[in-house]
């Protein structure tokens, strides 16, 4: 072989190697762009989820209070009667009640009468306890205070007052 021969192959390899690298930044050139872009498009798509769940929020805030309007209503009513006969405005405010917890209900939190149920801290907070040897002790004698929804979908424990064994 000869010398020029040897220092051809040297040079043609460092070509070919120079040629592999540049395509080689090429395609993690192409790639990194790709993933740039596909940051770009998540991104302006958790903006657009952020929007609409925001808006649709707002939506249902606006629709729960739409639901409460007519209650308010009814107790303008019985404020515009309160000289009247007390029975009558006290009837119409029983009536507002029965309206406000139907609403309650339909929006998914019934209200609930714990009284007799043992007494459970996921659903009640205990503000007093009375003795009564003739009961389990924790047994829920008086609702103070009633709870509203379900176990998971709970607006606020019931305030009870619980039994204890001397």
């Amino acid at each position: 072989m000869s010398e020029s021969e040897h220092g051809a192959r040297p040079a043609e390899a460092e070509q070919t190697e120079q040629a592999d690298l540049k395509a080689l930044i090429a395609q993690l050139e192409a790639r990194v762009s790709e993933l740039e872009d596909q940051r770009l498009r998540a991104l302006a798509e958790l903006d657009n989820v952020r929007k609409r769940a925001t808006k649709e929020a707002e939506q249902e805030r606006a629709r729960v209070a739409k639901e409460w309007l007519p209650v308010l209503d009814n107790l303008d009513l019985a404020l515009q009667h309160a000289d009247a006969d007390p029975s009558a405005v006290v009837e119409g405010v029983k009536v507002v009640r029965e309206q406000a917890l139907a609403l309650l209900e339909r929006l998914g939190f019934p209200r609930r009468d714990d009284t007799g149920a043992a007494f459970d801290p996921l659903r009640h907070e205990a503000v007093g306890a009375v003795a009564r040897p003739d009961l389990p002790q924790g047994t829920v004698l008086q609702v103070v205070r009633p709870r509203y929804g379900e176990a998971e979908r709970q607006l606020r424990p019931a305030t009870v007052i619980v039994s204890k064994v001397d």
